[in-house]
């Protein structure tokens, strides 16, 4: 069982920067290939970022592409969401999720296994 607590989400006018953070409980990160993902009122929840789980692969939804960076920190059991150049239609509920099957990433929520709670990020126009 992994635990995922996400946090770094708030309220920011566009333009501006955020880095969400997700913490796992996990005894070795490594062992898990990440994603993160969002879901905005009234949609269904989308794909925004996946890493490998050494890391050196990553992969972003096009309309992040640029914009976001994923990372992460097996010492520490932490995943990082950098976003920048914030968009009103980047608001959502940010979720963090892990795969214990995939080696590298996927865009499909299907083959994650672990999700946080969420946490909201809230951009102003």
């Amino acid at each position: 069982q992994v635990q995922l607590v996400e946090s770094g989400g708030g309220l920011v006018q566009a333009g501006a920067s955020l880095r969400l953070s997700c913490e796992a409980s996990a005894r070795t990160l490594s062992s898990y290939a990440m994603g993160w993902f969002r879901q905005a009122p009234g949609k269904e929840r989308e794909f925004v970022a996946a890493i490998s789980r050494s890391g050196r692969s990553t992969y972003y939804a096009d309309s992040v592409k640029g914009r976001f960076t994923i990372s992460r920190d097996n010492v520490k059991k932490t995943v990082y969401l950098q976003m920048n150049s914030l968009k009103p239609e980047d608001t959502a509920v940010y979720y963090c999720a892990a795969s214990t099957s995939l080696l590298f990433y996927s865009a499909s929520s299907d083959p994650y296994d672990y999700w946080g709670q969420g946490t909201q990020v809230t951009v102003s126009s």
